[in-house]
């Protein structure tokens, strides 16, 4: 059981934040906030420590600044993701969109930029956890296929007819629990952000197109040339729970 199915199961155990800075205003400012909220907290100040802490402490949430000496948010992101599938919010002042997209292209499930209020990052904080708590609620039963793969919702991982296996993060798993919910639909952009990240991410499209890629790489034999979620281009997606050829053009229910 992970450290977030053991908080979610256990009342009495506090979430546990991991706050990865070099900033000590910052820290400091984090750590009697999000204590004063209920969070139990634990401070890195470069990289490596992050590194080090998240095997220590297993926390359930990571708080990661980019710019920071050694070893940068985005390898310090990308090293943890490798490693667990623990939810990740980058909270940094780079506010460019590439920096944006690569950060969720290595693994983060959410971005928030400096300054910011900790109203949003709490709320934001409290979605990834609830998309946690989707995977941990989440009703047993048999896999379900998806061609020559199958999904087990228990596990939340990916098998392919070669024994080859792909453990899903939480925001993946919410996201193909959509589509597998909603089979042969469009749904459109608006949609997914909202069931899947909120309303606060209802026009961010960049977060929508970063992880259908990340899905396809784990559910599509030829992630380039999808068979299962195909792009309705301007509109959304639609999801095929029976590959089909990417070139075939269909009329679907919207949604």
């Amino acid at each position: 059981m992970s450290s977030s199915e053991e908080a979610m199961t256990n009342p009495s155990r506090r979430f546990l934040v991991l706050v990865v800075d070099d900033d000590d205003i910052i820290t400091r400012y984090l750590q009697a906030s999000l204590r004063s909220a209920g969070w139990a907290t634990v401070v890195a100040r470069n990289g490596l420590e992050a590194l080090a802490l998240q095997e220590t402490e297993r926390p359930d949430l990571v708080i990661l600044d980019l710019m920071m000496p050694s070893l940068n948010g985005f390898e310090v992101c990308r090293l943890l993701r490798e490693r667990t599938h623990t939810p990740i919010i980058v909270l940094s002042v780079c506010n460019e969109p590439c920096d944006k997209v690569k950060a969720l292209r290595l693994g983060a499930d959410d971005y928030l930029v400096k300054p910011f209020s900790l109203e949003e990052l709490t709320a934001r904080m409290s979605s990834v956890l609830r998309r946690v708590r989707a995977g941990v609620d989440a009703p047993i039963e048999p896999r379900k296929s998806l061609g020559n793969l199958s999904v087990d919702l228990a596990t939340q991982t990916i098998h392919s007819m070669d024994s080859i296996s792909s453990h899903l993060t939480p925001t993946e798993y919410a996201l193909l629990e959509e589509f597998l919910d909603n089979p042969d639909k469009v749904l459109t952009h608006s949609r997914l952000l909202n069931r899947v990240w909120g309303s606060s991410h209802s026009h961010s499209k960049e977060y929508l197109h970063v992880f259908v890629n990340r899905l396809r790489g784990k559910i599509e034999p030829e992630p380039h040339n999808p068979r299962f979620i195909i792009t309705v281009h301007g509109i959304g997606y639609l999801f095929r729970k029976e590959p089909v050829e990417a070139d075939v053009q269909a009329s679907p229910q919207a949604a």
